[in-house]
């Protein structure tokens, strides 16, 4: 079984920072992809943020140039620094993980982190 702990969320004020933390615990063998998915009241949940086990990311285009996802392989973990946050980025923010366990090609979801921007 394996397990995405995630922490780190909170209130802040628009044009604030907060870092998100995710690591995978459990039977995982293998990493592939991580990221970040946000889903806000009423809304689809949306992938704001991957990176790939060799460390390219990927980012919606409304978070470029203010969120910054990493990893630590080592870890089995992801990161998220979010700044210059707007109260659009308002959501529970989800990690997710691709990789390889015992049965084979795996999805993991973390239980979810809300993030509040607001005055």
């Amino acid at each position: 079984q394996v397990q995405l702990v995630e922490s780190g969320g909170g209130l802040v004020q628009p044009g604030g920072s907060l870092r998100l933390s995710c690591a995978a615990s459990g039977s995982i063998f293998s990493i592939y992809v991580m990221g970040w998915y946000r889903q806000a009241p009423g809304k689809q949940r949306e992938l704001v943020a991957a990176i790939t086990s060799g460390g390219s990311p990927n980012y919606v285009d409304s978070v470029k140039g203010r969120f910054t996802i990493s990893r630590d392989n080592a870890k089995n973990a992801v990161y998220l620094q979010m700044n210059s946050l707007k109260p659009e980025d308002t959501a529970v923010y989800y990690c997710n993980v691709h990789g390889m366990g015992t049965r084979g090609y795996l999805e993991v979801w973390g239980q979810g982190t809300l993030v509040t921007v607001s005055s």
